[in-house]
């Protein structure tokens, strides 16, 4: 019985091969995308679970609070001395694990090279994380100073086929390094990809960090620090206890308790990607708003698929109900004929499986050189997954097909064969609704791909108030003047170089650093209740960037009391409450600097403009400044050659590595960009699928109404009114659905746009837009065939009614 229900299925789609070849394309299209969709999602879901002991492994997070009680700045990283005090008064903890990023010359031999994930670990990664080291003693590797291991790529660019573990490489031209291993690297789906991994006894070498800061540096909250609970380890209770653990170890200033400043938190492992928003990560990381939006987006995709075939198979009823009429006559059960026509469905679907996994395995590369990742098809052969595979197969099939089987079968014989249902069948309400349904996704799709292309030209076109064109960014020099000097003098040689500028960070980054602030009140200096974000430069900064003064004037070495002034920016003396000229001369401490303010600039967009503009306090400084910044004129190719001529005879020992401001600026919107080609994409094949079911439905209902079009013709209507009567319920369904997504989709990209601090708004056009697109592609995907039933010639139409 079985055979012969797909046996019957099989003819029945090869009768019919239009609307076959329609619904098939559309599913294995729909299953295409949402298996596409699957594979992206699964592996944003994976980070950090490879780790065998992942549901136990936490990081403690630092939030500073204001003095309202409100968070200011969210860290991933502590000061160092948090984490030998979290292991000692919490007997949960049974590993407290610390790294620490940095990023240095590395040189063995002829071959050396700027490298930045290099990470000082203590002793115990290997307890905490699941680390493969293919070479040397994981117990013993990171135990004495100045030992460093390397990953299996690292190992091979510096050694090629020698054994690295014994040799001895230096590290920014003073250190000298034993290699004691070498490890696999992390999967692509970790939080963290360190290239080099160095002993964090290290730190305790005076000329590294010093034994004495790592003890008592409350301040300097650079170090990652991770807890392996114990088994049935509770991390709300180890949180519970964090405020009395900092009122017990941290220094009170002001009068406050320090768990009043700042809130220490556990972050699950497997939430750092996904979940995490710090204000300082290890590496950029995901949203999980995202992962909802796509995996909803994929959903809708499949459903709009689905809807085709209900449509088209409702609207081929007519057709098929003398069909069902005879099966009953003769006996046929009605669960026998819903079996029938849900396996009519069920190998549409495989069919269209089929296609899918032809589809994906031609998209997969694409998709992996467009989000970075490294997926592959195998994952589909995941039990779990191939599990979910087979069940939304199957779903999507009975979706389908179950309204056609449950309206087909409930037909009665004598009024089938009498065809009494036809009318009821052309006017198909509930095929009006799902059509809305298409095409109200597919609009809503079409508006969040023009909010999204609006808002990034807009992040493109906005003045940030800073030079940010050609701006070429040199590796650090080290805190030799004498070098920085010469470099900075011979650069301006080169025609193409007019000022060159040094900062402890640069725009497109994130301001992190911050110091006690102090301003007048009354008879003396109290401190300030605003956050100022601390910003070290030199004396060309300013005019490297070209940032406009407000008020005062920049950094001189005409004025050797200079190193101790402080210049702010707009943002930071409005908070204040003064005015850019009230604020010239008035006494300010700010860290080390106890001076005046002697210059306030225009306010700069120095972060992303997710990010309102920073209170800055730039203070002058010729030591600890990592950054230097070339502006370039003229030709950039040629500019470049002539910086990394100047460079090598400067600096011949180290590598001529550098990048661009305006490349750094763009990454920052990396992930926005993402979802504009990921919207453009997603919104046409949704449009796509849309005309596919629109095209067969209007081929069925020009079929329909084939007598009615040739005694119109014969009585003298255009082919121009013949076209519009068949188009026009199309359209105004479509209108239906735009009225229908507008204010849903325009609210959903209102919440979107709320996540920059500087945006552009809602306008009118992005809707007349979507509505032209709709109605424009809806309009030529009818007229095909209403223009093609209108030429036909009315004698033949009928004569063969």
């Amino acid at each position: 019985m079985i055979r012969n229900y797909f046996k019957i299925a099989l003819r029945n789609l090869l009768k019919h091969k239009g609307f076959s070849f329609i619904n098939v394309t559309g599913v294995a299209v729909g299953l295409a995308c949402f298996l596409l969709i699957a594979l992206y999602v699964r592996d944003e879901l994976s980070y950090d679970r490879y780790n065998a002991n992942a549901d136990r492994i936490y990081r403690v997070t630092r939030t500073f609070l204001s003095s309202e009680g409100t968070a200011s700045l969210k860290l991933a990283q502590l000061a160092p001395p948090f984490g030998p005090l979290i292991k000692q008064d919490f007997p949960d903890a049974e590993q407290v694990v610390r790294t620490l990023g940095t990023d240095g010359l590395l040189r063995y031999g002829e071959h050396g090279f700027n490298e930045q994930e290099l990470f000082f670990a203590e002793p115990n990664l290997f307890k905490v994380f699941t680390l493969d080291l293919v070479s040397g003693n994981p117990n013993q590797a990171l135990v004495n100073p100045f030992s460093i291991i390397f990953s299996r790529p690292m190992a091979e660019k510096y050694f090629g086929h020698e054994n690295p573990v014994g040799k001895t490489v230096r590290l920014d031209q003073q250190f000298e390094l034993t290699v004691t291993g070498v490890f696999e690297p992390l999967p692509t789906q970790a939080h963290f990809h360190p290239n080099f991994l160095l002993s964090f006894s290290t730190l305790n070498d005076p000329r590294v960090y010093g034994a004495e800061r790592l003890r008592t540096s409350w301040s300097n909250n650079s170090f990652n620090t991770y807890v392996l609970l114990k088994p049935g380890g509770d991390p709300n209770r180890m949180e519970a206890a964090m405020p009395e653990f900092q009122n017990k170890h941290l220094p009170a200033e002001g009068g406050r308790k320090p768990s009043t400043e700042s809130v220490l938190n556990l972050q699950k492992l497997t939430d750092i990607h996904l979940r995490s928003h710090t204000d300082s990560e290890v590496e950029p990381t995901g949203d999980i708003t995202y992962i909802y939006l796509f995996s909803a987006i994929g959903l809708f995709i499949l459903l709009i698929a689905c809807i085709n075939y209900m449509n088209l198979a409702t609207a081929r009823s007519a057709g098929r109900a003398r069909e069902v009429g005879m099966r009953k006559v003769v006996g046929a059960l009605r669960s026998q004929l819903i079996i029938q026509f849900l396996s009519e469905s069920i190998v549409v679907v495989l069919f269209s499986l089929l296609i899918a996994i032809v589809l994906v395995l031609v998209c997969l590369p694409a998709l992996n050189a467009f989000t970075q990742k490294q997926l592959v098809f195998s994952q589909l052969l995941d039990p779990v997954f191939l599990l979910t595979l087979v069940l939304i197969t199957l779903l999507t099939g009975l979706v389908a097909g179950s309204y056609p089987a449950f309206f087909l079968t409930s037909f009665r014989p004598l009024g089938v064969l009498k065809g009494q249902v036809t009318s009821a069948i052309r006017t198909g309400r509930l095929r009006q609704v799902l059509v809305v349904m298409q095409f109200a996704i597919a609009v809503a799709l079409i508006i969040s791909t023009a909010v999204v292309y609006s808002q990034m030209s807009y992040i493109q076109d906005y003045r940030l108030g800073y030079q940010k064109d050609q701006v070429l960014l040199l590796p650090d020099v080290g805190d030799s003047t004498t070098n920085y000097e010469t470099l900075k003098q011979q650069l301006k040689q080169t025609g193409v170089v007019e000022e060159v500028g040094r900062s402890s960070r640069i725009p497109s980054g994130r301001l992190l650093d911050s110091y006690d602030a102090r301003a007048p009140k009354g008879d003396s200096m109290a401190p300030v209740n605003v956050n100022l974000r601390g910003l070290r430069v030199d004396y060309d900064f300013i005019p490297a960037y070209k940032i406009r003064m407000a008020a005062g004037r920049n950094f001189s070495r005409s004025f050797s009391t200079d190193t101790s002034m402080v210049i702010l920016n707009e943002t930071a003396v409005r908070l204040l409450g003064w005015t850019p000229e009230q604020a010239i001369g008035k006494p300010f401490h700010y860290g080390p600097s106890h001076g005046q303010i002697i210059g306030v600039t225009a306010d700069y967009h120095f972060e992303s403009l997710h990010q309102k503009v920073s209170a800055i306090a730039m203070i002058m400084r010729t030591r600890g400044l990592n950054w230097v910044s070339v502006p370039l004129s003229g030709n950039v190719q040629s500019g470049i050659q002539r910086v990394e001529s100047v460079w090598k005879q400067t600096f011949p020992e180290r590598p001529f590595d550098y990048q661009f401001l305006d490349a750094r600026f763009d990454r920052l919107y990396a992930r926005e960009r993402t979802q504009q080609t990921l919207f453009s994409v997603f919104a046409s094949v949704a449009i796509l699928i849309s005309c596919l079911g629109l095209f067969g439905l209007s081929m069925f209902m020009a079929e329909q109404r084939t007598k009615e079009i040739g005694v119109r013709k014969v009585l003298g209507a255009s082919v121009l009114s013949l076209t519009t009567l068949l188009s026009k319920d199309f359209l105004k369904l479509v209108g239906v659905a735009i009225l229908i997504a507008s204010p849903v989709a325009g609210w959903a990209m209102v919440q979107w746009l709320n996540g920059f601090a500087y945006h552009t708004t809602l306008s009118w056009w992005v809707f007349a837009l979507a509505g032209l697109l709709a109605v424009g592609i809806a309009l030529l995907t009818v007229s095909f065939q209403s223009v093609k039933a209108a030429l036909m010639n009315p004698v033949k139409s009928l004569r063969s009614e």
